[in-house]
């Protein structure tokens, strides 16, 4: 996990939300953003023992895509069609 200490006087503190402020903004459970973090995906702060992290950060992530990737498409025919002769 990223975790820095700061004290409430650096810049950008008011900026920061709580995790769980995070997961209304992500419309995600508290868990999937812990788990963000833990990833390093997301870098959260430290302060007075409570993590937190950048709303423009939550607010500008973007999930990566997961599972399988798509089938490619079948190659496109001429337009005849195979029949009896």
């Amino acid at each position: 996990m990223m975790k820095k200490d700061i004290k409430d006087s650096d810049a950008g503190v008011a900026g920061l939300i709580s995790i769980s402020e995070a997961a209304r903004v992500r419309n995600v459970s508290h868990a999937a953003i812990q788990d963000l973090i833990k990833r390093e995906k997301l870098s959260a702060v430290e302060i007075g023992g409570r993590r937190f992290l950048q709303r423009d950060e939550v607010e500008s992530y973007t999930p990566e895509s997961i599972g399988r990737p798509p089938k490619a498409k079948p190659a496109q025919s001429n337009g005849k069609k195979k029949g009896k002769k």
